[in-house]
């Protein structure tokens, strides 16, 4: 498994690197206190421990599946690690990450098999990093994922001394014949929607500046949320790799669609998995945003409805499944702890005057957009 702390070769602590300021000590440290974390997610398929130039996966278990698809996914936190740094609190930022990463392989159907991870810094704070790492392995236990490799880079003068970002990659199987997505989709399905834990991880530079403009500080406590505003602010990604993969074992083939919403807000995300020709209208009324959006838009003066295009407003997964199975989904998902509910029906034929979202990031998919108004009380 690899966790080289400085992608490079170490030299005595004297060395012009250290003086360049790269210290390979904290960085072999940061290795020791997030060793326990990461082997937690490991499975008997899991070789070579910690340490190595590559991580090793025992894939023999492929040779189960008539036809095995491989799906991978990158992608990283945002600027909401901007937030975790400025009140220094760094066990929930890996969580963010895996949501963010293993729950799009989820989309399609796929089981999650193992990831990797990187982290850019500006100085190996040890203790830090071990934080970091521990939230992606608890995160990546909670999925099913084994973390079999991952980077630790020290960058000093590019970025600050308290500076870092964070990246992954996963990969996951699913068997050819049971590929979710638009080809599933048919007239008369119900889209049903999964409720999120907040922000997740999109859309962090509006809310940054929001507060700067309002002159409010991450120590600054709101009432309205309970908490300050980095607290509230960092609440975690939820993840819903494992309730999705036991919502598909249960329904079969009667979930034909699934859509993570994340950046580009829920009619954009919601149009990529439906196929050319169809429509669906989400209905507002059916739920009310969680308080830190209404509280956010309250503070920039503008409505909620101008922020559809940028964070998911309560709203974290979309599944569209076949219109007789809505109650026993939502019935399987509250045993999971989330909330669940029919926002919408797929639509073929003329579709209703208005503007609507059509297909998104390249995707020829179908049309959506949300009509009505929001409901005032908590869903």
């Amino acid at each position: 498994m690899v966790f080289d702390p400085t992608a490079a070769a170490a030299e005595t602590p004297s060395s012009t690197y250290a003086q360049a300021g790269v210290d390979t000590a904290a960085g072999d440290l940061a290795v020791e206190l997030m060793k326990s974390s990461v082997r937690a997610t490991h499975g008997p398929e899991v070789l070579g421990g910690v340490g190595g130039f590559a991580g090793l996966f025992d894939a023999s278990a492929l040779r189960d599946f008539r036809r095995p698809l491989l799906a991978t996914s990158t992608d990283g936190v945002g600027t909401k690690v901007a937030i975790a740094q400025a009140i220094d609190k760094h066990d929930t930022i890996g969580q963010d990450l895996v949501g963010m990463v293993v729950d799009d392989i989820v989309v399609v159907g796929a089981r999650p098999l193992f990831m990797t991870d990187y982290i850019a810094c500006g100085k190996v704070v040890p203790q830090r990093i071990a934080d970091i790492v521990r939230g992606i392995a608890e995160a990546c236990a909670a999925t099913g994922t084994a973390l079999v490799g991952g980077e630790t880079a020290e960058h000093p003068g590019l970025l600050g001394v308290d500076d870092y970002d964070v990246a992954g990659a996963a990969t996951g199987v699913v068997e050819a014949d049971r590929v979710l997505g638009a080809e599933r989709v048919r007239h008369g399905d119900a889209v049903l929607a999964l409720s999120s834990s907040g922000l997740h991880s999109n859309g962090y530079s509006l809310v940054r500046h929001i507060l700067s403009g309002a002159g409010i500080g991450y120590a600054d406590r709101s009432d309205d949320l309970g908490a300050t505003w980095g607290e509230a602010l960092l609440e975690p990604t939820r993840l819903y790799t494992s309730p999705l993969l036991r919502l598909i074992e249960s329904l079969g083939d009667d979930v034909h669609a699934l859509s993570h919403v994340t950046g580009g807000g829920i009619a954009a995300n919601l149009a990529r998995v439906l196929p050319v020709g169809t429509w669906a209208e989400v209905d507002r009324s059916t739920w009310s945003p969680s308080p830190v959006f209404r509280v956010l838009s309250d503070i920039a003066g503008t409505s909620l409805e101008s922020s559809e295009g940028t964070w998911n407003l309560g709203i974290g997964f979309l599944a569209v499944l076949a219109p007789e199975r809505v109650d026993a989904a939502v019935s399987t998902l509250a045993a999971d702890g989330i909330d669940a509910w029919q926002v919408g029906t797929v639509k073929t034929g003329e579709r209703p005057e208005g503007a609507f979202e059509q297909g998104a990031k390249g995707v020829d998919g179908g049309a959506v957009r949300l009509v009505g108004a929001y409901a005032d009380g908590a869903k």
